[in-house]
């Protein structure tokens, strides 16, 4: 025999280029029909049919001893037999012996490649014609007829028993191959053949009712994939478990279902079986009923799916799931079913919106066909994914029973999003256009203000309204200005919009371009004969808003047309008081001050822009300030000096700049409350403004009106380190001002020692500690 198969092998190697194909694929597939093939014998009943295999080859194999040995000898005859013989091999003898193994073949055949000349095609495309003509048994007819012979005689089943417990088997009860006939018919092919369940429960005393086989079935699949309920019921008492999954990953409700056992179906629902378990390609029962035309398992699933109220759970129903993924059979068909169009989950949300949500354009026109409710959370959506076929498709379907409000509201959701192109479509498809919302926003002034300038072009070309305004009478060309934009702010200009007007505040779109630094907007609006010294409410002009953010190109730019720098605002400041005192440390001084800005103008409080630039420590400010001849020793309306706010805002740098301008002159001089800058520094605890100040040759022991020292000052602020900087001061050779009194009096009677032992906390008992030290009173 293996001399034939090998001479056949050489002859068909000749010819392999002619018409090599089943016999290729028979030769590929070697291994895995070897150990493949479970149901030999009923293999070669088949192929003797066929007339592949004579009675007594059939015997032969039979008597091999092993299972893979029989196959490995089947595959010899049959490739010994050649082409013809491989394809009746395939169609109709291992589709109807091992049909799971057939379609693994059939599936492997048809992901070949496909290339013309790929000789698998050959034998994919006499396969599937083969099944079109429905040639042969069904698979489970020729085990039907075997287990039903069988089984009409239970003493086969008490001998199939006795031989499982290693019991002698009398000749006379049973020949010996009625035996090898049972001991080849397991149990998975009894519930196959729909045995009577009085058998099956027999058999169930010696079988665990959950064990599986090759494939990972269970019995309950089984008897689900053959729509025996009397036998599902029987494994059911039994213990049979609901959830078990087959190598696919389907539970007995999947198989159920793809073979359309309505009653079974019910059966295994009733039992608790889960609706919504995925198989190994993520399907749930309901989607293997798709390709049914029978809608009787889909109205049961829907059925349960209603009784165990589903829809008011978080998780969506079959049809949300069937709209998700775009599975628009699926979707028909449950619809048939008598799935309601418009069911909501706990989120209120539609199959509608699902089908939306994922860009499902047929899916979401099956649903609308069906009558599904087009809502505002529907227009969103689409609008949200700026797809305007699926919306235009949604206006189509909701035949004016969207309210004025709902389309509104989703055009404002398209102009937020700068959606031109969805903006355009919901204008077409009846949303006004120039309506207002809560805050008075129309789309056009919600387009301006983002700076959307596709979409504004959209509105404009759809006869928006330029000339309308905010309640707070801020106009688009306001909002194109804050947003930045210069196309906006020219496209508006260029149509006529006042570049005076006045929005909140008072503010001019001037006033805007120079406070958000949009220095090519500021020379756009000049050029549009802005008013460059318009005033607002608080007094202020486009020149100080740019020194107040320090905005240097604005400034520039608005400098250059020569406007006034001494405006003063409602608290009496000019532009440079504002850029002295900003936080931003920039060139803003040193223009205003090269523009002619006086550096010693006095607000209403009497504070130059170097009181305030001491105060802010903005070094940069007050060395350029004086560089510009700035009084050092000018006063407010306290009588303090920019030293006394350098000192007592702890700005250690302007403190230097401001004694070294003055040469240490004017260190000690007093404000209304006869303070000195040492005691504005002692009094916030700033050592080093107090190290400084000392240096340079301030009294340490001088007296405010409370005469208190700056040693009392930094007692009652608690601040250790300054009081340890005052009484640690050691003025030496060259140096004024002595050292710290620490028996100074104040005019209540109380030393700074006295004054430290009055408050009760830890830092107060600290200086007790550090004042005693020094006096020697304590080591």
């Amino acid at each position: 025999m293996l001399n034939k198969v090998k001479g056949f092998c050489s002859t068909q190697a000749a010819v392999m280029n002619s018409n090599p194909y089943a016999i290729q694929v028979v030769g590929s597939k070697r291994s895995e029909l070897k150990y493949g093939i479970w149901h030999t014998e009923d293999l070669l009943d088949h192929l003797v049919t066929e007339g592949v295999v004579n009675q007594a080859k059939r015997s032969v194999v039979l008597n091999i001893r092993t299972r893979e040995e029989q196959n490995s000898m089947v595959l010899d005859i049959v490739l010994a037999r050649g082409e013809r013989a491989c394809r009746k091999f395939f169609h109709p003898c291992l589709m109807q012996a091992e049909p799971k193994l057939y379609n693994q073949i059939k599936a492997y055949l048809g992901s070949a490649n496909e290339k013309i000349g790929d000789p698998r095609r050959q034998l994919i495309g006499y396969l599937l014609e083969r099944d079109k003509e429905g040639l042969g048994r069904k698979p489970q007819e020729h085990y039907t007829q075997k287990i039903k012979r069988l089984s009409a005689r239970p003493d086969s089943f008490s001998a199939f028993r006795n031989e499982a417990r290693g019991a002698r088997v009398s000749p006379e009860k049973i020949g010996r191959h009625e035996l090898k006939e049972h001991l080849q018919v397991n149990i998975y092919d009894i519930i196959a053949a729909g045995v009577e369940p009085s058998v099956v429960e027999k058999m169930l005393n010696h079988v665990d009712v959950n064990a599986v086989n090759s494939l990972q079935e269970s019995l309950l699949h089984v008897a689900a994939e053959h729509g025996h309920l009397s036998l599902l019921g029987l494994l059911l008492r039994r213990g049979a478990r609901l959830e078990l999954r087959d190598q696919e990953g389907r539970t007995p409700l999947h198989r159920a279902a793809n073979r359309d056992h309505g009653e079974v179906v019910r059966a295994l629902m009733k039992a608790g079986a889960c609706l919504y378990t995925l198989d190994a390609q993520r399907k749930n029962p309901v989607h293997l009923t798709a390709t049914n035309e029978d809608l009787d398992c889909a109205r049961a699933l829907l059925m349960e799916e209603r009784g165990r109220g589903v829809e008011d759970q978080t998780k969506p129903t079959f049809l949300h799931r069937a709209a998700q993924e775009d599975d628009q059979s699926l979707v028909r068909k449950l619809l048939q079913a008598g799935a309601a169009v418009d069911v909501r989950t706990r989120q209120d949300k539609t199959a509608l919106f699902y089908a939306v949500s994922g860009n499902n354009e047929r899916t979401a026109g099956v649903l609308l066909e069906a009558g599904a409710a087009v809502d505002q959370v529907v227009l969103n959506e689409a609008v949200n994914l700026n797809n305007g076929s699926m919306l235009r498709l949604l206006l189509a379907h909701s035949r004016g029973a969207l309210s004025p409000e709902a389309m509104g509201s989703t055009l404002f959701s398209a102009v937020k999003q700068n959606c031109h192109a969805v903006v355009d479509i919901l204008i077409d498809g009846g949303a006004d256009v120039n309506m207002c919302d809560q805050q008075g926003y129309t789309p056009l002034l919600l387009a301006a203000e983002l700076g959307h300038t596709d979409t504004f072009r959209v509105l404009a070309g759809k006869n928006a309204k330029l000339d309308v305004s905010l309640p707070n009478l801020a106009t688009a060309l306001h909002l194109a200005v804050r947003s930045g934009s210069e196309l906006l702010v020219q496209a508006l200009l260029a149509k006529g919009l006042d570049p005076n007007a006045t929005g909140p505040k008072a503010y001019t779109p001037l006033h805007l371009a120079a406070l958000h630094s949009h220095p090519a907007l500021v020379e756009m609006l000049l050029k549009a004969e802005a008013q460059a010294n318009a005033v607002a409410q608080d007094g202020s002009t486009p020149l100080h808003l740019a020194s107040r953010r320090g905005h240097a190109d604005a400034l520039n730019r608005l400098l250059q047309v020569k406007v006034h720098t001494e405006i003063r605002d409602r608290q009496g400041r000019t532009a440079l008081h504002w850029a002295a005192s900003t936080q931003t440390e920039g060139p803003a001084v040193d223009m205003l001050l090269s523009a002619g800005a006086n550096p010693d103008a006095a607000d209403k409080q009497k504070k130059t822009p170097l009181h305030l630039a001491a105060a802010a420590g903005q070094t940069e400010a007050v060395a350029a300030l004086l560089t510009h001849k700035a009084r050092v020793g000018a006063k407010d309306m306290h009588g303090s000096t920019p030293l006394h706010y350098a000192a007592g805002r702890g700005h250690d740098e302007a403190v230097k700049l401001l004694l070294s301008a003055q040469k240490k002159h004017g260190v000690d001089q007093r404000n209304t409350w006869r303070k000195t800058p040492l005691h504005t520094a002692a009094e916030k605890g700033h050592t080093e403004a107090i190290a400084s100040l000392l240096r340079a040759g301030a009294k340490v022991n001088t007296l405010d009106n409370c005469k208190d020292t700056p040693l009392h000052c930094a007692v009652r602020a608690g601040s250790r380190d300054a009081v340890r900087e005052l009484v640690s001061w050691e003025p030496g050779k060259g140096r004024q001002g002595g050292k710290a009194d620490l028996q100074a009096v104040n005019n209540v009677g109380k030393t700074p020692l006295q004054v430290a032992e009055s408050e009760d906390t830890q830092e107060h008992r600290n200086i007790v500690a550090i004042i005693k030290r020094k006096m020697v009173l304590i080591k």
